[in-house]
């Protein structure tokens, strides 16, 4: 699975064992950084790591795939983890520069920086958050809070004063970031798990939610309250296949906090939401774009332009500027979007193994059992063995009435 963000002047994609970076503003060579030729683990790490309890885990086997990464606010740093349990930390200014790799517990679903970018919040598919310093780029991280269930995205509010996350227990939590065994709220009304966080800009009390259960929620996350909530039924399917179960993959805001941006798993569409400030928490549907694929991802830049990542070597970027009421497709020959195209082309290498892989949500959906039906069915054989039973000793025995009868009949003398 590929994905991007764009934060500053960069466009940051990751696939495979591959990150690249290019610069939107300048004609630099991007940025390419491979986990096979990142630094291995020595005995000693090891040994610590086992220590903080990864001996538990299975024998590592894992590969240099790129789970995931985040990019601060500023654009200044830039983090990825992968199959090996690696946490790298880059620095991009004033040139891309690799400054610590260190070692995770558990393989990891979701990296956020706070927006001082002091500290990186990690968390992982055993349910727990790891803080690691940006400023101490060396030192080991330090367990945070733990969920009982795989946790899929995490974030911070903008003051970085609560940590929220999500798990696929259908659980959004609002732990304080300072003390985080203190439990502000929880949002509790997805029925599936929960795959996406956003709190978008320009509204600093809202989260918004994404799930497989196929809505957006927007909450008052400080006190747990839904204010809003959004079927993507509606938009993305037609109404014979309102059945098919489908995950919110991605939400993202405009960095003027006016649009908001709905990628959902396999759909060859993003829905697009208008921020309606006059109505508390209210998202109103703006417009649907088709693409000719279900794209690997999407990101606002800095200019609140939209980019699609899609899966497709000729064309594999879309970018989308707002005018006019409407989203328009930008000429193919917009500096910006020929930078990042030539870019991907000339990795495609690393991208055509991710085309046409299955969702990484197929196995997180909840199993449904006919438990009445099962009791039914068991009830019905033990009547009938019950009644087998039955058969088979009056088969075997007189009936107590008939053997009564018989001794009252008079005997025949003569």
């Amino acid at each position: 699975m590929a994905v991007v963000c764009s934060k500053a002047d960069w466009f940051v994609s990751s696939c495979s064992t591959t990150l690249i970076a290019v610069n939107l503003k300048q004609s630099r060579e991007p940025f390419v950084f491979d986990c096979a030729q990142a630094e291995k683990k020595t005995k000693e790490a090891d040994g610590d790591s086992k220590s903080a309890g990864e001996g538990s885990e299975e024998k590592d086997s894992g590969s240099d795939r790129i789970l995931a990464f985040a990019v601060s606010a500023s654009g200044k740093h830039v983090a990825l983890t992968d199959d090996h349990k690696r946490l790298v930390l880059f620095c991009t200014e004033p040139s891309w520069q690799c400054i610590s790799t260190r070692w995770v517990v558990r393989r990891c679903t979701s990296l956020v920086f706070t927006q001082a970018e002091d500290e990186l919040f990690v968390a992982d598919k055993s349910g727990d958050v790891y803080s690691f310093s940006v400023l101490e780029p060396q030192k080991p991280g330090e367990l945070k809070l733990g969920h009982l269930s795989m946790l899929l995205d995490v974030t911070l509010s903008p003051d970085d004063k609560y940590i929220i996350t999500a798990d696929r227990d259908e659980k959004i939590r609002v732990s304080f970031r300072r003390s985080p065994y203190n439990i502000q709220a929880f949002c509790l009304e997805h029925r599936e798990f929960v795959s996406a966080l956003l709190v978008p800009a320009g509204h600093p009390d809202w989260l918004l939610s994404g799930s497989g259960d196929g809505t957006v929620k927007v909450w008052h996350y400080e006190s747990g309250r839904r204010l809003h909530s959004v079927d993507l039924r509606k938009f993305t399917l037609d109404s014979e296949n309102t059945e098919e179960r489908f995950a919110v993959s991605r939400i993202i805001s405009s960095p003027d906090g006016k649009h908001i941006a709905v990628q959902c798993e396999r759909l060859p569409s993003v829905q697009l939401f208008v921020v309606d400030s006059g109505t508390e928490g209210c998202l109103s549907p703006a417009e649907t774009l088709a693409l000719p694929h279900a794209p690997w991802d999407v990101t606002f830049d800095s200019q609140n332009q939209l980019w699609v990542l899609l899966e497709t070597e000729d064309v594999n970027v879309h970018l989308y500027q707002y005018s006019e009421q409407h989203w328009e497709l930008c000429d193919s020959e917009t500096p910006e979007l020929r930078r990042v195209t030539e870019a991907l082309q000339a990795q495609w290498n690393i991208f055509k193994g991710s085309v046409g892989l299955e969702s990484p949500f197929k196995h997180l959906y909840k199993v449904n059992f006919d438990n009445m039906a099962s009791y039914l069915q068991k009830k019905q054989e033990r009547l009938e063995q019950e009644s087998r039973k039955r058969a088979a000793a009056n088969g075997s025995k007189p009936n107590k009435r008939s053997k009564a009868e018989s001794s009252t009949v008079p005997q025949n003398t003569s």
